[in-house]
């Protein structure tokens, strides 16, 4: 527990109330001005959540707060949590919709992209909202909450498809709803007999971890198999309470991942990242990706070059266990969908050999076969024609709701 950050900005507070999770969300942090009383901003800091106020939502739950370093403006919480100038800048190039999303959004609460999986969107609101929030046409209010009767809509959809295997819940944050909605939303999918495996997205146990209690935890095994898709982006976010948060779930038969983002400044360095994934490990979550940040409006002073990631990369592989390097993964802009990215160990081919690096750049032969085609003869019959991808959709018209 953040001890030190709790005590100083919430010294009242009683240890029931810090444990309660619907406390902290009526407790966060919504304006400049309640952030003011609380932390001493810098005045890029001032000047980015005035700017930004009309742009994107501002909120950190009390837990999140008490992490960040009060003395040091480049504090990796700090610069998630709370914006800066270069925040309310557009840069050539930047999208509102960055994955594409809208052009395969067949109804408002669901995206379906790639052939045997959709994205569930569940609602628009979060915990904390993330500075390097790639859906903040969603998350910023402008659309309105998800209805009822929207979500239903999704759940007909996903009757209809029989190709979808994989549904990954996300929004904003699935794990804000109570666990009866959640537990009903849940029913609602395992209900439909082609869909084999339920993902959730969240943020849940990096900036609320008090959210996941036995009750929670013992619902969502009811769904196995159920992924938790978590978010840690640096290792001053894994403290005890997010350590038992992960521990919960994986202890009750939830399996938990993590996808981190690479930001410049934040954790844009191979001991960064090689904590946070050898962290992570610890309390067994699996590192899954390390995405290339996402060419969404105003986040230009967070992004990296490709090139930063795939050194990263080498950086961790061979020097750290295989169980600690992600994928890095590239979200192609306007919808072109996931790529990922290696470091290149190919040197060349050389008659029936090809050469290749090691770790340390030491190049070693390998011999390569001579019968080449590598085509299985039996897939067509066992498995059938292999699936095509679905066609690009007009985009979806979102009436716009107060927020």
């Amino acid at each position: 527990m953040p001890i030190a950050g709790r005590d100083r900005l919430f010294p009242r507070v009683s240890d029931a109330e810090w444990q309660d999770w619907r406390w902290q969300q009526r407790n966060a942090l919504r304006s400049l001005e309640a952030l003011e009383r609380l932390i001493p901003l810098t005045e890029d800091e001032r000047e980015g959540s005035k700017r930004t106020a009309s742009v994107f939502r501002l909120g950190i739950s009390p837990y999140y707060l008490s992490l960040i370093d009060p003395d040091h403006p480049f504090c990796p919480v700090r610069m998630q949590a709370i914006p800066v100038r270069a925040e309310a800048v557009a840069h050539e190039g930047e999208l509102r919709d960055p994955l594409g999303e809208d052009l395969h959004r067949p109804v408002r609460a669901l995206v379906h992209k790639y052939p045997d999986r959709v994205l569930l969107l569940a609602l628009d609101h979060c915990s904390v909202y993330c500075r390097h929030c790639t859906r903040r046409r969603i998350t910023g209010g402008a659309e309105g909450g998800i209805t009822r009767e929207e979500l239903a809509e999704a759940l007909g959809y996903l009757r209809d498809h029989r190709e979808v295997r994989d549904v990954l819940i996300s929004g904003g944050d699935p794990l804000l709803l109570s666990t009866e909605r959640l537990v009903e939303l849940l029913e609602g999918i395992r209900e439909i007999p082609h869909v084999e495996i339920v993902r959730i997205g969240t943020r849940i146990p990096v900036c609320l971890p008090m959210r996941v209690d036995d009750t929670l935890a013992r619902a969502l095994r009811r769904f196995a198999p159920l992924f938790v898709v978590t978010h840690f982006n640096h290792a001053k976010e894994i403290t005890p309470e997010a350590r038992a948060a992960c521990e919960m779930l994986v202890d009750h038969g939830v399996p938990v991942e993590n996808q981190a983002v690479l930001m410049r400044r934040v954790n844009s360095s191979v001991q960064s990242i090689k904590d946070l994934m050898q962290k992570c490990l610890t309390m067994r979550v699996r590192p899954y990706y390390l995405h290339q940040m996402d060419v969404a409006e105003g986040l230009e002073h967070l992004r990296t070059p490709l090139s930063q990631g795939i050194a990263i990369l080498q950086g961790l592989r061979g020097w750290t266990s295989g169980l600690a390097v992600p994928h890095l993964a590239v979200d192609l802009p306007g919808g072109g969908g996931k790529v990922t990215l290696q470091p290149d160990y190919f040197i060349e081919r050389r008659g029936d050999r090809t050469l290749l690096r090691n770790y340390r750049g030491e190049p070693y032969a390998y011999p390569e076969p001579r019968e080449t085609d590598c085509r299985v003869p039996y897939d067509e019959v066992f498995y059938g024609p292999p699936p095509r991808a679905p066609a690009p959709r007009r985009s979806l018209r979102v009436a716009r709701r107060s927020s």
